[in-house]
């Protein structure tokens, strides 16, 4: 199979489907899992708990850090906040105590920035894998919960930031030897949006002023996150691709390579669908967060319009990260 996430429809065939269809009935699940769905939810009485797992797998630099932010993403896109995490470390036997030490700093430093608490976890050396894997468990709250696929019909589908950051960032730091002839200003600045990864800031404005659902922008790219978004709700979309914001470092890096920024895994951007589209960028544009009107929900149909022709939207494939 190719590497990367499942592709949805296998996935909900063989994984989460027969999950579901066997799962015993607990009064306190509120939300199972779906295509798209970023969490799952639990009534804890004054409180919804919120639980996400997600692993790095597809970078080497910043790794600690990217497992924060990549979890944390998925409680604040249910319009929670994160409390504490679970790491899971699998190292390869070549790892050093170096590098172990560069992980476990990164891990802290950043769960110190989002305010949350490294619970636990486990770490283990295997020759199981070629490079550090992370796999980690987040735990947040809630007093309203907004699911994936809580979007309704004729709502405004607003993209935050720009698309490819992590992609970007990932690119520039672990993939420098593909990019002789980029500038080297170009390649530090696509360096440093890693520091623009985190979306709790925007997914709390959007919970405060009612977005219908949210989604983070992960494996998959905007295009992605864009069918996951509709087959969470069971709708349709409509995505203009020029109004897709984009970082004229990612153009650039991305041309080098051969790999299009719209299917580039965009961890630090968030989609939400909402009827309020100019009160919700204007609260974003407020708090420094860049944002666009992408394109709408709509009844069934699934399309995309680049450079003015309109084609299907279809199911995300492998991400341009893993192809790359």
């Amino acid at each position: 199979m190719k590497i990367g996430k499942l592709p949805n429809s296998l996935l909900e065939e063989i994984v989460i489907g027969p999950i579901v269809q066997n799962s015993v009935k607990r009064s306190e699940v509120l939300l199972k899992p779906s295509v798209g769905e970023d969490c799952s939810a639990l009534d804890m009485g004054d409180n919804i708990s919120l639980l996400s797992t997600d692993p790095i797998t597809g970078a080497v630099e910043d790794i600690g850090r990217l497992a924060v932010l990549i979890n944390t993403n998925d409680i604040a896109s249910s319009g929670g906040e994160p409390v504490g995490m679970t790491v899971t470390a699998l190292l390869p036997p070549s790892v050093t105590r170096e590098e172990i030490s560069k992980i476990i700093t990164d891990l802290y430093t950043e769960a110190k920035r989002a305010n949350i608490v490294i619970l636990g976890g486990h770490t283990e050396i295997t020759d199981a894998v070629t490079k550090p894997v992370l796999s980690c468990t987040v735990i947040g709250k809630t007093k309203r919960l907004i699911p994936s696929g809580g979007a309704k019909t004729g709502d405004s589908l607003i993209m935050t930031k720009y698309a490819g950051l992590e992609g970007t960032a990932i690119f520039a730091k672990d993939k420098t030897h593909k990019l002789k002839g980029v500038d080297s200003g170009t390649i530090e600045r696509a360096g440093a949006l890693g520091e623009q990864l985190s979306v709790i800031k925007e997914g709390k404005i959007a919970a405060a002023l009612g977005a219908h659902a949210m989604h983070d922008i992960t494996e998959g790219g905007v295009l992605g996150a864009c069918w996951e978004i509709a087959e969470s709700a069971g709708l349709g979309v409509r995505v203009d691709c020029g109004k897709i914001p984009i970082l004229e470092e990612t153009k650039i890096i991305c041309s080098k390579l051969g790999a299009d920024p719209l299917k580039l895994i965009s961890s630090g951007s968030m989609l939400i669908a909402c009827d309020n589209p100019g009160e919700m960028t204007e609260a974003l544009l407020k708090e420094g967060i860049n944002s666009a009107v992408i394109g709408s929900i709509t009844p069934k149909e699934r399309s995309v319009i680049a450079d003015g022709i309109e084609l299907p939207l279809k199911e995300p494939d492998t991400d341009e990260l893993y192809r790359v």
